[in-house]
């Protein structure tokens, strides 16, 4: 198991195949795999997107990307606080942090209180991004991450990374280890390029997964660094890339 790890979370990963912005039974799930994590010894942090509410690609043409931006980090402060009580209903403690004040709704994001919380076995939740626009929650998951010298960056996508969209093209082959300056050099745009370029500080010695977080369980074994076991990609520096077809 990990020690310490942070898991981006997309937004659409909260609901369902309905219009509904939220699936009590996948948020159950993920609540109650997390749980298990955290009792079994591992820190926990999460950051979510906000794209099951507002995704900046729908704002009308003439919108400002600053104020459609702003909506967005609304937005993951709002998948926060449902999460939040999530996990209270499960029986567990957390905590939503934001980098700038949201009064009684939210704490202000403090590096020393954060590792705090989570040495407590309580799960810090990151929304509202870095407070600032033309940055994404892939950008503020992969600084957190070395903020707070986790072991593992783990990015909950639809699948591992491929050599394209799947939907563009089925036959897309599937990496399974890659090295962040693969990554940039092929465009594998499963993240944000400013997010790979922080993970890839060689002195982090960040570790990244991503995987499908779909599979009932799989929350789990991402944390075991059984990312095979679950068709995931394993990405650091300096990693000899291997290309696999499916």
């Amino acid at each position: 198991m990990f020690n310490r790890v942070i898991i981006k979370m997309s937004g659409e990963l909260l609901g369902d195949d309905s219009d509904s912005n939220y699936s009590v039974q996948v948020i159950d799930r993920i609540v109650s795999e997390i749980n298990e994590i955290v009792s079994r010894g591992t820190e926990v942090a999460l950051v979510v997107g906000g794209g099951n509410i507002w995704r900046g690609r729908d704002a009308r043409s003439d919108m400002n990307k600053v104020v459609a931006d702003q909506i967005g980090m609304l937005g993951t402060i709002m998948n926060g606080l449902y999460l939040t009580e999530a996990f209270r209903l499960n029986g567990a403690k957390s905590v939503l942090m934001t980098p700038f004040d949201v009064n009684g709704f939210t704490e202000k994001f403090l590096r020393e209180k954060a590792l705090q919380y989570m040495k407590e076995k309580t799960i810090v939740i990151f929304g509202g991004g870095l407070g600032h626009p033309y940055f994404s929650t892939d950008t503020i998951a992969a600084l957190r991450a070395c903020e707070l010298q986790a072991d593992a960056l783990l990015y909950a996508k639809e699948g591992g990374v491929r050599e394209c969209d799947p939907k563009v093209n089925p036959n897309a082959k599937f990496y399974k280890t890659l090295s962040y300056n693969a990554i940039l050099q092929k465009n594998l745009a499963f993240a944000d390029a400013t997010a790979i370029s922080i993970a890839s500080d060689k002195e982090t010695n960040l570790k990244t997964l991503v995987f499908s977080m779909k599979a009932a369980g799989n929350i789990v074994l991402a944390c075991e660094n059984k990312i095979f076991e679950i068709n995931g990609t394993y990405i650091k520096n300096n990693l000899e890339e291997e290309f696999y077809a499916d």
